[in-house]
């Protein structure tokens, strides 16, 4: 097969398209033949070594395809089988190990390219909702970076769930975007972002903020929540936030700061099992449009890399097989 290697630790050209050996399953495991790759920040943490990994490796974790060989004791899924899966190691490939217990079938009305993009996005946003914060019926969130993946879904689940959204964006085309997925305001990274939230809520600030940008967004995060409120950062796409004093949460208002990961929300099997059934059932009846904003060929993964990196795209990206 062949399949993107991260040679070192660096930028997206360290990417390079490479004959692999092919994969075998072992027990508990299928080995699927890709349709689709989804493509995601922290695939660029790990290649730029913000999070630890260890080249040379394959880079990815989520993707869609059909099962073409079973390890043994494998007994809930069939060769053929169309699945999507987003814990899988090595997954920039045209053939990926996945944990049985992981791989989850995709009805044939949700396309190849929307079922390899959607589940780790998705469950973010899941968790994120029910999860890392539990904003209720009737409050106004912040969610940073509207017109991403991450943005998109999140902000169609809370409103479908009462919950009113204010988005930043980076252009009107995002803009755009943003306001199809139900966001009631959306504003401009500015330096007065936290007092304009404010003057749309009547100077309370917003129970929640998700913040995925980071050090850019993160002194207008504090500023932008309400008495009692939560900042839940979830990545880091313009770095790291900076270390600061603890002690600056109380005069906020008694804020809570969380750093949550979605491997924590899905560990148990039964709550995987709950948050992907009622994920990929509102994707297949519509009630969440997935937008895939930009395609690529795997070999052309660097450039995926590059453009994601350069907030140059919208919702996800697929790398097709």
């Amino acid at each position: 097969m062949h399949a993107i290697l991260v040679t070192e630790h660096g930028g997206p050209e360290v990417l390079a398209w490479c004959a692999e050996p092919d994969p075998v399953p072992g027990p508990g495991q299928v080995l699927v033949d890709t349709r689709a790759v989804g493509v995601n920040f922290i695939d660029t943490y790990l290649r730029r070594g913000l999070y630890p990994s260890d080249p040379p490796y394959i880079p990815g974790s989520e993707g869609a395809g059909l099962v073409c060989a079973l390890g043994d004791g494998v007994s809930e899924l069939t060769v053929g089988d169309r699945v999507a899966w987003c814990d899988a190691p090595g997954s920039y490939a045209e053939k990926v190990v996945v944990d049985a217990g992981r791989a989850v079938r995709i009805p044939d009305t949700i396309p190849a390219d929307v079922a390899g993009t959607m589940l780790l996005q998705g469950l973010t946003a899941d968790y994120l909702l029910d999860g890392a914060a539990h904003p209720k019926r009737g409050d106004t969130i912040l969610v940073h970076a509207g017109a991403g993946g991450v943005g998109l879904i999140l902000t169609q689940l809370a409103v479908a769930a009462g919950i009113s959204v204010i988005t930043t964006v980076s252009s009107d085309e995002k803009e755009v975007l943003s306001r199809r997925a139900g966001a009631a305001q959306v504003m401009r990274y500015e330096p007065d972002l936290a007092a304009r939230v404010r003057d749309l809520t009547n100077g309370k600030g917003v129970s929640v903020v998700y913040d995925g940008v980071g050090a850019d967004t993160s002194e207008a995060s504090l500023a932008a929540t309400a008495v009692r409120g939560t900042i839940v950062l979830f990545g880091a796409a313009s770095g790291p936030v900076p270390p600061f004093d603890l002690q600056r949460l109380n005069p906020a208002g008694s804020l809570s700061v969380t750093r949550p990961t979605l491997a924590h929300f899905i560990a148990d099997p039964a709550e995987f099992a709950l948050r992907t059934d009622r994920f990929v059932t509102a994707v297949a009846d519509g009630s969440v449009r997935i937008r895939v904003g930009a395609h690529y060929p795997l070999a052309d993964a660097a450039q995926a890399h590059r453009d994601l990196e350069a907030r140059a795209t919208t919702g996800s990206i697929a790398l097709m097989t």
